[in-house]
């Protein structure tokens, strides 16, 4: 059957929900190859998004810009304009449908003001501040709790599709893959095996750090125990951190070439037989490339932030986690998060990999 709609894809940040929202699109396309995929975005996701055959187009949303414009009467006008100009161009691409991943007030509005006359997104138990009301199409949730991989794959079903979650692996460009593989091949053969470590987490959710010492003493005893070649990677601001881990072990270890995008950064993942660190969009991207994962659970919620394919969870629940207290001095879920239960769980993951 042809499905030669124009829809318009909703879901402007962060990062990792981008990421986690890509499968359920990517499935659109694969079940409706002559629909037309635009997705509008923030400027974090801009270049991954354009990477990725799949979308026909991407709309840049500038919150910073028109945030820093209202902050003066000169710029707030010439802000007034722009949203204006912005809403009409929206308008002109005459869109069939759009799907609201976000379900927030802002992006209801931005699905109204499309003009598009199918409006698809959650209903009123699923989404926040009223985004309900900018819908004509909403879609129930399942009664349980539910990953957002899950959640995102739910939405579909306002198309008519019933599509159960599974993964869509990240287009890897050409150039990406060179670029990893020239890094590689400076390294030599590595044995078995390969774990990634991701210690970082953006600048904002430092509270989702597990400490530098536990990660270095993890390394050391995957290293001594299990044979392993440790790559440590990193992202904007996080070298300093990886760098203080390695500092502190006492076995060799790797540092993972600076990646300018979460393509070469899937990349790296592909190349690896493991993934461990904390919840984050890094983690993520690891799982779409296939690759088993163990995610170290502090203060998130791990059956909101679950990843595909095969993982292992690190949580220890300590009574006021899940929890989104960015402030919190204490850090007691993740304190209390061994470095034993961490290679627990990274033995088992590779026994059922084996």
């Amino acid at each position: 059957m042809m499905f030669e709609k124009k829809i318009l894809i909703v879901r402007l940040s962060a990062v990792g929900d981008v990421i986690r929202t890509l499968p359920a699109v990517k499935a659109i396309k694969s079940y409706y190859p002559s629909a037309s995929l635009t997705w509008m975005v923030e400027e974090p996701s801009r270049a991954f998004l354009e990477s990725q055959p799949e979308i026909d187009e991407v709309i840049l949303f500038p919150r910073q810009k028109w945030s820093a414009g209202m902050k003066s009467p000169k710029g707030w006008y010439k802000t007034i304009r722009d949203v204006q100009t912005f809403i009409q161009t929206l308008r002109q691409k005459k869109f069939d449908l759009v799907l609201d991943f976000h379900g927030i007030l802002k992006s209801g509005l931005l699905s109204f003001l499309s003009g598009a006359p199918g409006r698809i997104g959650f209903e009123r138990t699923s989404s926040k501040e009223g985004n309900f009301l900018f819908s004509n199409i909403k879609v129930k949730l399942p009664e349980r709790r539910v990953s957002r991989f899950v959640r995102n794959f739910s939405l579909l079903n306002g198309l008519g599709l019933e599509v159960p979650p599974q993964n869509y692996p990240l287009f890897i460009p050409e150039k990406d893959k060179e670029y990893v593989k020239y890094f590689f091949d400076q390294l030599g053969p590595l044995p078995f095996p390969t774990i990634a470590i991701h210690p970082g987490t953006s600048p904002k959710t430092h509270y989702k750090r597990w400490f530098p010492e536990r990660y270095a003493q993890l390394a050391d005893r995957l290293v001594r125990e299990l044979k392993a070649s440790i790559l440590f990677t990193w992202g904007p601001g996080e070298l300093d951190w990886v760098k203080q881990i390695q500092m502190r072990m006492q076995e060799p270890s790797f540092i993972g070439l600076q990646t300018h995008s979460l393509t070469q950064l899937g990349e790296i993942y592909r190349n690896c037989d493991l993934f461990i660190g904390g919840d984050t969009g890094p983690m993520h991207i690891a799982s779409l490339m296939g690759i088993p994962v163990v995610v170290i659970y502090g203060p998130t919620d791990p059956v909101l932030n679950e990843p595909f394919g095969v993982h292992q969870k690190v949580i220890k629940n300590v009574g006021c986690n899940p929890c989104r207290n960015r402030s919190c001095q204490r850090l007691k879920c993740l304190e209390t998060i061994s470095v034993d239960d961490v290679f627990k769980a990274t033995r088992e993951v590779l026994r059922i990999t084996a």
